[in-house]
């Protein structure tokens, strides 16, 4: 909660269609109260597990991984639907993400869904859409012991005989087959006061790069600066309506006048994000003003099975 996520938003966007929901909740800094937001949901469904981080054993954002790979352990049914606390589901996708579950219950062909995605920038009417912003997720999995989160959580993939260490194996792993379902999820990830915004952005260099790679940038005052998201005015505009449980959340946005909307089109921070970067810039307007929007070399972690296959 410090680091201002809206993870109880995340928790009640899907609690309607859910069983259960498990929580893999850290060992948080002692003045933390993401524990009281959960318990304030007041649902039955909800379980919360205590779990250890451990950035030494699990590097290079591993942890990520091995933390949400502990949720699932704990999970029962047929499909696990996983978010992660700055992803939140509209209320109008639950009966579209419902009924598409129950469709391909018993085509073992398909071993997860796949979701498009919005990632929401400095405020909540402006996202990103560059090359270097995914497009599709998994986020819907089979309950199946060799399924794992993958890399830094961002991903799932078959890894049988897994080692439960390196997350960020490449050989002998196995990417998912996956149906795509009609629904979106809202990434509010980069909507955060500016000042936040940079703590978030230490805390997770910590999680990826280790103490000492942080200490390093501390001493040049990399993380002195209050972020600059850059200017908002050149991102593709967002016209649709937020979902419900973020409603309260949204009205406590008041940093607009922190933020750019003139000026400089990238962001002017000490450590330049991928998609400011001049190669990147050059990629994605080829691909928005020449290829009609068709990605160059689009990663892609899953085998996407078309719907002629099983219908």
């Amino acid at each position: 909660m410090k680091l201002y996520y809206p993870m109880k938003q995340s928790v009640m966007s899907i609690l309607p269609i859910v069983d259960e929901f498990i929580v893999a909740l850290g060992d948080s800094d002692e003045d933390d109260i993401t524990r009281e937001e959960i318990l304030s949901i007041g649902s039955d469904k909800i379980k919360i597990i205590d779990t250890v981080w451990d950035i030494e054993k699990y590097p290079r954002g591993m942890e990520h991984a091995h933390q949400t790979d502990i949720a699932k352990e704990h999970c029962n049914g047929e499909w696990l639907f996983y978010l992660q606390s700055d992803e939140v589901i509209h209320e109008k996708y639950l009966p579209v993400i419902k009924k598409r579950c129950e469709d391909l219950k018993n085509d073992k062909n398909i071993e997860g869904l796949l979701f498009n995605y919005i990632h929401f920038w400095g405020d909540y009417e402006h996202h990103q859409d560059s090359h270097c912003w995914y497009r599709n997720e998994i986020r819907i999995v089979r309950n199946d012991p060799e399924i794992h989160s993958w890399e830094s959580a961002q991903s799932f993939r078959r890894i049988p005989d897994f080692d439960e260490i390196n997350y960020r194996r490449q050989e002998e792993t196995y990417k998912l087959h996956v149906a795509s379902v009609d629904a979106w999820v809202y990434h509010y990830g980069w909507v955060r006061p500016p000042r936040v915004m940079q703590s978030k952005i230490k805390a997770f260099s910590i999680n990826h790069r280790g103490k000492e790679s942080v200490q390093k940038q501390e001493k040049l005052k990399m993380f002195d600066k209050v972020f600059d998201y850059g200017n908002l005015s050149v991102l593709s505009k967002f016209n649709g309506g937020h979902p419900e449980v973020m409603n309260e959340w949204i009205s406590s946005f008041d940093w607009k006048s922190q933020l750019r909307y003139s000026g400089p089109a990238r962001s002017l921070n000490p450590v330049i994000n991928k998609h400011d970067k001049l190669k990147y810039r050059i990629v994605s307007w080829i691909e928005k003003k020449l290829l009609f929007g068709i990605r160059l070399g689009e990663f892609r972690n899953y085998i996407l099975i078309k719907k002629s296959s099983f219908f």
